[in-house]
């Protein structure tokens, strides 16, 4: 039998960026889709892995109000994300002052705690960004 930690590391898209890339026109996208929105049904839809977690800030802004579950971790900054690939992402940038966030500003992927299910549930992991 599986353990429930090992269950949630198992599953592919919890701890790498994995989008898709249509071979007949070179676009990529994050997340994954089946269909190509620029090609339609002339597009073959491939998976894409090799995300190298580089990117540029575009914009962000600071959470003072969080949803429930991650009262503990305000404020922080949530941004949109530019990789290096072309693809934008939202995240959270993490280890930076916020006040010392800047567009253009280079970041990379890292993995960190999301949020913990309970005092004594599984803590769940993911993927944030932090200053180059």
């Amino acid at each position: 039998m599986i353990s429930v930690p090992s269950l949630w590391r198992l599953r592919e898209q919890r701890y790498r960026l994995i989008g898709s890339k249509c071979e007949t026109c070179g676009s990529i996208y994050l997340p994954k889709r089946t269909i190509c929105p620029k090609c339609r049904r002339k597009g073959k839809i491939r998976d894409y892995t090799e995300f190298s977690g580089l990117g540029n800030i575009i914009t962000w802004t600071v959470v003072h109000n969080p949803p429930e579950g991650f009262v503990e971790q305000a404020p922080y900054v949530l941004a949109i994300v530019k990789l290096k690939e072309g693809p934008t992402i939202l995240s959270q940038i993490v280890d930076v002052d916020p006040s010392k966030i800047e567009p253009g500003m280079e970041v990379y992927m890292v993995i960190r705690r999301v949020q913990e299910s309970g005092p004594d549930g599984i803590i769940a992991y993911g993927f944030k960004f932090t200053k180059l």
